[in-house]
């Protein structure tokens, strides 16, 4: 293993502080963990101007993609329980960025879609919420980029597929 492979780096007080691993070492999991938690800290400082939670960059993209999408295939696209994504939404509705209507296909069933305002949230948070990810962007050349989303795009396939099965 390299030496960044073998040390986990945490903040000390005004120092950074390398620290073993030890068995976390060679898991995912907690790979994926440090990276969410330092990603998804830079994601919030980027949306709050906006006034928005975390998630809702992420729901407003994926509703103007699929306009007319329901809540249980946004929550699947997001990895999220449904339970989780009804607030997000909620908060898009009580702002006047997304609307729910009934699906013409299941009356049971919501469709949900932008307005202009969320349309143009959505492309302000854009450069923002992209900034987020610029070191790695950064750390890493187009084809590493480009490699580690389709690597990512594929893990995340793998367990929903997992999770299809269980």
């Amino acid at each position: 293993m390299t030496m960044t492979q073998d040390v986990v780096q945490t903040e000390g007080v005004g120092r950074a502080e390398a620290l073993n691993p030890g068995a976390l070492g060679g898991f995912l999991g907690p790979k994926v963990r440090l990276l969410w938690n330092l990603l998804n800290a830079r994601m919030l400082a980027a949306i709050e101007p906006f006034g928005l939670h975390s998630g809702a960059y992420s729901t407003l993209a994926l509703i103007s993609a699929n306009p007319g999408c329901s809540q249980t295939a946004l929550a699947r696209a997001l990895g999220m329980d449904k339970s989780a994504v009804v607030p997000i939404i909620d908060q898009l509705e009580s702002r006047g960025l997304a609307i729910r209507v009934r699906s013409p296909e299941d009356r049971r069933r919501h469709a949900l879609k932008l307005t202009a305002e969320g349309e143009g949230i959505r492309a302000r948070m854009r450069d923002p919420v992209a900034s987020a990810g610029l070191p790695i962007r950064k750390a890493l050349a187009a084809g590493e980029m480009d490699q580690l989303l389709s690597l990512l795009d594929r893990a995340n396939l793998a367990l929903a597929q997992a999770e299809a099965i269980d």
